[in-house]
């Protein structure tokens, strides 16, 4: 993953977007994360993702703008392995020295024992979905860094969060806020059109079609999130939503997913399950 550079960048690369006082969003060419914690407790923040390849030293100065340069973060949280979400983890565990969480299903990806399926560049979609052979599918090992998230459902050095298995991720959700960190289980900007992610135009959609390879967990996935009724989301991929907005438009592809989200084509759609 080291050699991987993917040339693609949105507008809103590296413009940190506030989403509450303890939550920030910081989007690394085509993905985001998020940076958790008050400013005002410095010494208590979690990261959640790593962002795209040779990205660390963007996400070291942006912590450090945050919570100041003897700050480093109590853990880093993964919402799932791909590359674009775990891209800078290896140098950000080597330069802080802290625990990765993840879930126990990620844990083969993440030590080094598997790789992910090869993206699906047969499927419907505009010209990302046809890029994404380029796309490192590789698994990385983070050895003892890296460990599994408690089975309660709480998160390390998160209060008040707690993890929601949404199979291929995890979203992590605050229930006194109705605050929700989707990872991709649904994203709000048609991830396989490139003009549309170099824009990001704002469009509830599905997961990245090109990186799923089960659409009923998928739907069932969203179905799980549209029942908490969030009033603000931060998802892998697009601008954070809020409100009516989201929650009507979360319903809407709940409702409607398999005309939405579900491509007509693609190596991993069975038209049964759809």
């Amino acid at each position: 993953m080291d050699d991987k550079l993917i040339p693609v960048a949105s507008i809103s690369s590296g413009i940190d977007q506030y989403v509450a006082n303890d939550i920030h969003c910081l989007p690394i060419q085509i993905v985001n994360i998020c940076f958790v914690g008050s400013p005002e407790r410095p010494k208590n923040w979690v990261l959640v993702d790593a962002g795209m390849p040779k990205s660390s030293d963007k996400i070291i100065e942006a912590a450090k703008e945050l919570y100041g340069e003897e700050n480093k973060p109590k853990a880093i949280i993964l919402t799932h392995g791909h590359f674009d979400h775990v891209g800078a983890v290896e140098e950000l565990v080597d330069h802080w020295n802290v625990p990765v969480y993840a879930h126990e299903l990620e844990m083969p990806y993440l030590t080094g024992e598997k790789n992910y399926p090869e993206p699906d560049t047969s499927v419907e979609g505009g010209f990302v979905a046809k890029m994404s052979r380029m796309f490192p599918n590789e698994g990385i090992d983070l050895g003892e860094h890296v460990q599994s998230l408690p089975a309660d459902g709480t998160v390390p050095h998160m209060e008040e969060w707690n993890w929601i298995h949404t199979p291929g991720h995890i979203s992590l959700f605050r229930d006194n806020d109705r605050t929700l960190l989707a990872g991709d289980a649904f994203i709000t900007v048609k991830q396989e059109y490139l003009f549309k992610v170099l824009t990001q135009e704002q469009e509830i959609s599905g997961p990245p079609r090109y990186l799923t390879t089960d659409w009923k967990a998928a739907w069932n996935s969203v179905d799980k999130l549209d029942s908490l009724k969030p009033n603000v989301v931060v998802t892998g991929h697009g601008f954070p939503m809020a409100g009516e907005e989201l929650q009507e438009n979360l319903t809407k592809l709940n409702k409607e997913f398999d005309t939405i989200a579900i491509p007509d084509y693609g190596k991993y759609v069975n038209k049964e399950d759809s």
